[in-house]
């Protein structure tokens, strides 16, 4: 038996053994059965946590493997190397592994949902409601069929591009199940949501990196000590990542600190945070002291510290898993309709103070925000070290879209835009034609590129590689043209507003964030072609670009004046369960909406036309400077002024001179 395959035994048994013992401490695995009530049976009770364990550890491993061969071995002029290619290989059979744990998971949940033996369940034709109805099982279905394509298409993957979009899209497969546990049951499911969702990916890459990195130095040491250096930085963002999201966790579902020392589910949390604090220590160890033996070539102190660290994970993941199949304690919450859609109660009548003081966090787009601006305020550091000079009308215009971002997602504004429709379309209008004029002003690709260093061995790829590759792909030069761009400005508004789509995102705290993104990722690509300071694919002509804000501005006026003239209300059932009791009607708050969506444009278009009216005056500043320095450039080699038609009336003048006779009347 080789050490590879002990070390997967070990990790196994130290993840199973957590379990086992995290199932006890919680009285998971020793309910108390009521006689004459439905009992699912000892084998489901057991099977469930044992194939959601699988299901977490298989998705792990495919993280691993496919974030080793993108991200950590290096590649040459963007394909994989040899071992890259047997890991995306190895990746294909654990993706595979992940998608009959998925589908294990599927219907031994559906047993313990109803409370009946498998035996009982695979009788029936229970199973294929559960798989397409239920959150759960539409969540665990598409698990197998993501997991079953990533088997497939890994199978032929050879470049580092195709092994980076796996990556991603394994990332992805991980969420559904997280996402319908006990984070949307949460009082506050939108904070829960969130950082479950955070937690789990930071996780995923953090236990699958060192998971590889382990298996990789057993099996060969060939580029170790790259790879390691590689993941030690990720691993630094990763260990932050966990960290915050867990406590962002611990706050949406606990009421009050003494449910940690008081609840089988508050000591687990405990048993997880000291885990969590160990491994960081770990960490610190790592960076510190085993990095330059590595580096030294004295792989043997690194690896019997991984490997610690991986069974420590192993056992974390073990307790996780033990967590999920533990309630968490009761909250006390008001039993009001409102508060269990929106995570709070119906705020108060709407005034100018109300918006300004009623903030609501939300997770998701401060973490967007802070990163946005940190990694802004990165690159000017490193440029200025470097002696490198930055417009100052970029930095301001960049973090004056950060701080238009904040107070849409975190204000008042963010409170009332579930409640009412007016206040949903001025976030909407802001997210979509506001911030991201900023932004795009801010020249962010174009600071990237400048602040980020070369990969520093040759055809490998760094972030400024990837950066590079991403812009010059295919997919951005379709979705950067000016008709896409436009198209997906404004037929998506139309699209999202005008179906049902709309009330079903309503009706989820992820159909919100989903709505938020789609508004600022099709607005920041929108003013990209029109007034972005960074290269667009195709670069419209300043003429061209006035002519098709025009063009488009109008859409949103008629969008607006639809909604005004509409006289039913759009997701009238979201709005009259929350049962708000001041204001306007329905109608009359969306009609109001209307007006605002009617309105808002001119806004953004006095905006856009002032900066590129800037912005043509200087290509025109630039372009006269450039015709003088190449008139200059002729002037010096020729002996002239370097202005072709002054130069020519100077010979003209030089010749009439030669021809005049002289003062002694010879000729």
């Amino acid at each position: 038996m080789n050490r590879t395959v002990r070390f997967a035994i070990a990790g196994v048994c130290a993840a199973i053994g957590a379990l086992v013992i995290g199932m006890v401490a919680g009285g998971a695995a020793t309910p108390r059965v009521i006689p004459g009530l439905p009992d699912e049976g000892a084998l489901t009770r057991w099977m469930v946590p044992l194939s959601k364990l699988s299901m977490d550890a298989a998705g792990v491993l495919t993280v691993g493997l496919l974030l080793m061969a993108a991200a950590l071995l290096p590649s040459d002029k963007g394909l994989l190397g040899k071992p890259a290619l047997e890991y995306v290989k190895a990746a294909s059979w654990a993706a595979l592994v992940w998608a009959v744990a998925a589908a294990s998971t599927l219907v031994f949940g559906l047993s313990q949902s109803m409370g009946q033996p498998i035996g009982v369940i695979l009788g029936g034709n229970e199973l294929t409601s559960y798989a397409s109805q239920t959150p759960q099982g539409i969540a665990l279905t598409l698990v197998v069929l993501f997991a079953v394509s990533i088997a497939l298409f890994a199978r032929g993957a050879i470049t580092v591009g195709a092994a980076g979009g796996l990556l991603v899209f394994a990332l992805v497969t991980l969420l559904p199940p997280a996402l319908t546990g006990h984070s949307s049951s949460s009082p506050n499911h939108g904070l829960a949501t969130t950082s479950v969702a955070f937690h789990l990916l930071f996780l995923a890459v953090w236990v699958g990196g060192l998971g590889l990195l382990c298996v990789h130095a057993i099996r060969s040491a060939d580029k170790l000590p790259l790879a390691a250096e590689r993941f030690s930085r990720m691993a630094l963002w990763c260990f932050a990542g966990v960290g915050l999201s867990g406590l962002a966790s611990v706050v949406a579902r606990l009421a009050s600190v003494d449910a940690l020392f008081t609840s089988a589910y508050g000591l687990l949390l405990l048993a997880k945070l000291l885990a969590f604090g160990v491994l960081g220590v770990i960490g610190w160890w790592h960076r510190g002291r085993t990095l330059p033996q590595l580096t030294a070539g004295k792989p043997g102190a690194f690896l019997r510290l991984a490997l610690g660290e991986i069974m420590l994970m192993a056992a974390t993941v073990g307790v996780a898993v033990a967590l999920a199949q533990t309630a968490p304690p009761p909250v006390d919450v008001p039993t009001d309709r409102a508060f269990d859609l929106l995570g709070y109660l119906v705020p108060p009548p709407i005034t100018l103070g109300n918006l300004l003081t009623l903030w609501w966090f939300d997770l998701f787009f401060a973490v967007i925000a802070a990163t946005l601006g940190g990694l802004y305020a990165a690159g000017l550091v490193r440029l200025s070290r470097r002696g490198d000079s930055w417009p100052v009308g970029r930095t301001v215009a960049w973090f004056i879209g950060v701080g238009i971002l904040v107070l849409a997602t975190q204000s008042g504004v963010a409170r009332y835009a579930p409640v009412l429709f007016s206040v949903h379309m001025t976030e909407h209008m802001i997210l979509s034609m506001l911030v991201p004029i900023f932004l795009v002003l801010g020249a962010p690709v174009t600071l990237a590129l400048r602040a980020l260093k070369p990969a520093a061995r040759r055809g490998d790829r760094g972030p400024r590689e990837w950066l590079t590759v991403i812009l010059h792909s295919r997919a951005m030069r379709v979705i950067g043209h000016p008709g896409i761009a436009t198209a997906l400005f404004i037929a998506s508004t139309y699209a999202l507003y005008f179906t049902p789509l709309f009330a079903s995102a309503m009706e989820e705290h992820l159909g919100h964030l989903a709505m938020s993104v789609h508004f600022l990722l099709t607005g920041c690509l929108f003013f990209w072609i029109i007034v972005g300071v960074d290269p667009a694919p195709i670069q419209l002509p300043y003429v061209g670009r006035l002519i098709l804000l025009f063009v488009t501005m109008p859409f949103h006026a008629f969008f607006g004046l639809a909604l005004m003239s509409m006289g039913t209300v759009l997701a009238s059932d979201w709005y009259d369960q929350l049962g708000r009791t001041w204001g306007d009607t329905a109608v009359a708050d969306q009609k109001l909406g209307g007006g605002i969506a009617w309105a808002f444009g001119e806004i953004p278009t006095l905006i856009v036309v002032i900066a590129l009216a800037i912005q043509w005056w200087r290509a025109d500043d630039r372009q006269a400077r450039r015709a003088d320095r190449r008139a200059d450039a002729r002037a010096a080699k020729s002996g002239g002024t370097g202005d072709p038609e002054l130069d020519a009336y100077n010979d003209y003048l030089a010749k009439l001179n030669r021809r005049k006779p002289n003062k002694t009347g010879s000729s």
